[in-house]
């Protein structure tokens, strides 16, 4: 057994009888606390309960065993002098807080049905499956699989927006700066992203957002990403260089330090070169690139404002060294759908959030004409019978898969709530 067991049936306070304390008190729960899931203190926050005829409010600190209070030195941490209750499964020895005050003690054993504990230790068996639930799974009610997806898909954008605000604060909320630097890492993708983010950082706001000549812009990026140090031949290249050189003295440019582009197992269109220069064209062709993306009514205007392609040079170039077949580098469907998942998706839900403007209901029928991201993961949730029919649901069902099935959080997530309490 594990304490998150313990967490969860007080959190959902999941008891077959009254409650009584190892002293044979009567108590009633009138709140059971905030979880802290995540903060050092006790487990459960603000909670109020009545002991025999006592009210008390405090915190409720939850331990397999209650030895475990003196194992992790509760006793002499001031952040434990407000608990009120000590919620265990081994009641093997009374407990005292700082003020050597004994603390109330329920011992869980009595009060928990055993299917519960069934349920849970059948979950946690199936570490050998590609998700504990993998059996389980198709017998989930579409009702609850649906509103847990939609739930999951606000999670991500949740996780998503951290970056965007730390970006914000660094900005001094330049949303214009901050969506150049999250577009880019989506033109980066996982190969390049984090050194495209550098890049896209290290370029003042007022160059790409005044900008229309896409050669200078493409020489700056490319300048500042260490890639016009070389001696090529190619009229381009010596182009590049020039412009760099004048915009780097004109700006007073520093190029970050330690950007390695990798091209290494990477398609010749997912290049850096053709990503850079698509990013480019983007922002050369529209004077109001940010307003336009949060503004756009329907999924299809994003794609029209999102589609670019690479400058002429590159039509017949994948690097600066080596002349390829003609073909224009337009930035794919698939590509577009990847950037507004990864980068317009959490802008707008960032900005809407930041202004007040969020509903939910309307933010997921917008992008629920996205087509669903083709990987392993939604393969796999795709043979257990739970397909993807949108970017919303892909984006879900790899949160669900990384954030709560490959670390066991199946208390956590809805489905295993489910499975748990099923009779």
């Amino acid at each position: 057994m594990k304490e998150d067991f313990l967490h969860f049936v007080w959190k959902y306070q999941l008891f077959g009888k009254a409650l009584k304390t190892t002293n044979n008190e009567t108590v009633v729960v009138q709140q059971q606390g905030l979880h802290n899931e995540h903060l050092a203190g006790p487990d459960f926050l603000n909670a109020q309960i009545i002991i025999g005829e006592q009210r008390w409010a405090g915190n409720i600190e939850i331990h397999l065993k209650a030895s475990d209070w003196y194992a992790h030195h509760h006793q002499t941490d001031a952040n434990y002098s407000s608990v009120i209750l000590h919620v265990v499964w081994d009641h093997d020895i009374e407990v005292f807080n700082k003020q050597e005050q004994i603390i109330p003690t329920v011992a869980l054993p009595r009060y928990v049905d055993k299917i519960l504990l069934t349920n849970y230790e059948r979950i946690l068996q199936n570490k050998k499956d590609w998700i504990p639930c993998a059996s389980s799974l198709p017998s989930i009610e579409t009702f609850i699989w649906e509103n847990w997806i939609d739930r999951l898909f606000i999670e991500r954008l949740e996780q998503k927006s951290i970056f965007i605000n730390q970006l914000l604060n660094t900005t001094n909320n330049d949303w214009e700066k901050v969506s150049f630097i999250v577009l880019a890492k989506s033109f980066g993708g996982n190969v390049n992203g984090e050194n495209f983010v550098k890049v896209a950082s290290s370029i003042p706001a007022t160059i790409f957002q005044k900008m229309n000549n896409s050669i200078v812009l493409e020489a700056i990026f490319m300048g500042q990403a260490g890639m016009l140090t070389q001696d090529f031949e190619a009229p381009y290249y010596k182009l590049l260089q020039q412009e760099y050189l004048f915009a780097k003295h004109k700006y007073q440019l520093e190029a970050p330090k330690g950007i390695q582009l990798h091209y290494f197992k990477l398609r010749p269109p997912n290049f850096p070169t053709i990503r850079i220069s698509q990013l480019v064209n983007l922002y050369t062709k529209s004077t109001h690139f940010f307003s336009s993306m949060i503004e756009a009514p329907k999924v299809e205007d994003l794609h029209q404002l999102l589609s670019c392609k690479t400058s002429e040079f590159w039509d017949t170039h994948y690097t600066f060294g080596k002349t390829s077949k003609k073909s224009i580098k337009k930035a794919s469907s698939t590509l577009i759908d990847l950037i507004i998942i990864n980068a317009v998706l959490p802008l707008r839900f960032s900005f809407e959030r930041y202004y007040g403007k969020f509903e939910e209901e309307t933010f997921l029928s917008f992008f629920k004409s996205l087509k669903p991201e083709q990987n392993q993961i939604i393969s796999g949730f795709n043979k257990l019978g739970k397909p993807a029919k949108s970017a919303i649901d892909s984006q879900a069902l790899i949160h669900l898969k990384k954030n709560y099935c490959d670390k066991f959080q199946c208390l956590s997530c809805a489905i295993g709530y489910q499975l748990v309490r099923k009779s």
